[in-house]
């Protein structure tokens, strides 16, 4: 991943069209625009001074976080959370959902962990934060190899519509984390949801370390209740 190998993560997303084939029904574009909306809300009125161009590891680390917060603010993502835990079979689109929130809990292994699960089930998404994942480190071999897979897997055939599901966190919470990512900050969890996936069971693994591993309960385990209005 040099600098000049690397595009914005409009322009991967669009290309790979990763988010869209596994979410078939998530305007990723429309999602781009309400980040956009959001945060001039926030914003002050002061001009920020001209940021500098990023290097290739840091550009692929904000590219990761909003890569995890598109991912969690999606309609199916408690769905598929929720298949990861109660089925005795994988679920690549729920490993996927995992692993952004231990990204976003700062478990970086673990999410590194399952996002490889859910590559070797086929899933192009998973495919694509390991690309990034890798990048993040300056692991760019092996980035480029992830990356090389996200374009070499097919995109699932497309799911009949499902009912509206309750979102995996209260919107406020997926405002915060886009808006986060547009200012630039590394998005974050609040304490209380970070809590409820430090409190996971774990499994050791030989490469990874302690893999936290989800709970049927997960989805309603994590707090609902509204969190503070930002600004």
């Amino acid at each position: 991943m040099r600098t000049n190998d690397h595009a914005s993560i409009s322009a991967l997303l669009a290309q790979a069209e990763v988010l869209v084939d596994t979410y078939t029904d998530y305007d990723t574009e429309a999602a781009r625009r309400r980040v956009e909306a959001k945060a001039a809300r926030v914003q002050s009125d002061s001009a920020p001074a001209a940021p500098r161009t990023p290097a290739a590891h840091e550009q692929a680390a904000r590219d990761l976080d909003l890569a995890v917060a598109l991912i969690v603010d999606t309609p199916q993502a408690a769905t598929a959370l929720a298949r990861l835990a109660d089925d005795d079979r994988p679920d690549p689109e729920g490993a996927v959902v995992f692993g952004a929130l231990l990204h976003l809990a700062r478990d970086h292994d673990a999410a590194q962990f399952w996002w490889q699960f859910a590559a070797g089930g086929g899933n192009r998404t998973a495919a694509f934060c390991l690309y990034l994942a890798h990048g993040r480190r300056a692991e760019f071999s092996d980035a480029r190899h992830w990356r090389a897979e996200a374009r070499r897997l097919t995109a699932p055939d497309s799911p009949p519509p499902a009912p509206a599901a309750r979102p995996l966190l209260p919107e406020s919470i997926r405002h915060q984390l886009l808006t986060q990512c547009r200012s630039g900050s590394r998005p974050t969890l609040p304490a209380r949801l970070e809590a409820v996936i430090n409190r996971l069971p774990v499994d050791p693994d030989q490469d990874f370390g302690t893999i936290p591993r989800p709970v049927p309960t997960l989805t309603r385990d994590l707090p609902h209740s509204p969190s503070p209005k930002i600004g």
